[in-house]
């Protein structure tokens, strides 16, 4: 299998040496790049010691898809297209490996993404956001599966997911007008092509957010805009509300459980999400 990574990188910080020599450590990928937004930390000579192809992009110009899209075409030609976020840990050195696997099984799958489980000082929430989106057990998902999952038939993370190449140009790549939420638009266009959607629980990195008020606040103007752009999402998979409502009260009892007084700061920042997705809904 003919396979690449690409890691879009800005800053990324004292860790990403660990990251790297994660990566080091894999079977694959054969081809390595990180697409850096002109870092000023020595991000992109550290991914050169090691090893890694470096292409650098004026920070202005980063785009979630277009980024990506275009950081992929360097690599070409692929098979299997492997994307992380900078700040993942991979958690075994069979974590790229077994992400992929399903590839070599179903040939009717286009994405594969992993279990992302907390980093050790994510808190309550956070911790409880990371359990609600990824399950310990594996999901395959076809578009039928939107009469169970509603609009999270057609969730996917870039923070840790492979493609299918020929898959991921059949639906025409990804799109480079989204502010945010790429990996779901793949996601869902490949579901309405007929392929599917592969959930790797045994897949896993350590990734999470400690995001303040402020911070979700500007994300879900993002997500909101993302949907009110693409309404075709949202006409065949459902909206984001019923999905929304159902999180907010399954967190705060759990928050509630663990410690009370988590509940406070919980409902503030979900207040700041919902105000965020609708400003974000109204600008489109």
């Amino acid at each position: 299998m003919n396979c690449g990574l690409i890691i879009p990188t800005l800053n990324a910080g004292s860790q990403f040496k660990k990251l790297l020599e994660q990566i080091a450590a894999q079977s694959l990928p054969t081809k390595k790049l990180i697409v850096d937004s002109e870092s000023t930390d020595g991000t992109a000579e550290l991914a050169k010691n090691f090893g890694l192809e470096v292409l650098t992009i004026p920070r202005k110009n980063f785009n979630h898809g277009a980024t990506r899209q275009f950081a992929l075409e360097k690599l070409l030609p692929l098979d299997v297209i492997i994307f992380l976020t900078q700040d993942v840990l991979l958690r075994e050195e069979q974590s790229l490996a077994k992400l992929v696997k399903i590839f070599g099984e179903d040939k009717s799958v286009g994405l594969s993404y992993g279990r992302q489980l907390p980093h050790e000082n994510a808190t309550n929430e956070a911790k409880f956001l990371r359990a609600f989106n990824y399950p310990p057990e594996s999901q395959l998902r076809s578009f039928d599966d939107r009469k169970i999952f509603g609009l999270k038939t057609a969730f996917a993370s870039n923070s840790f997911a492979a493609y299918q190449v020929a898959a991921l140009q059949s639906v025409g790549g990804f799109p480079s007008n989204v502010p945010l939420c790429e990996d779901m638009y793949v996601a869902a266009k490949m579901l309405l092509r007929g392929l599917k959607i592969f959930y790797a629980a045994d897949a896993q990195v350590y990734h999470s957010h400690n995001y303040t008020a402020a911070q979700e606040f500007r994300r879900y103007v993002q997500i909101g805009k993302f949907h009110a752009r693409e309404s075709w999402i949202r006409e065949n998979f459902g909206s984001a509300e019923g999905a929304g409502k159902k999180f907010v009260f399954m967190k705060l009892a759990a928050l509630a459980k663990e410690n009370p007084l988590d509940c406070f700061g919980a409902i503030f920042r979900d207040a700041a999400k919902f105000f965020g997705y609708r400003l974000g809904r109204l600008k489109g």
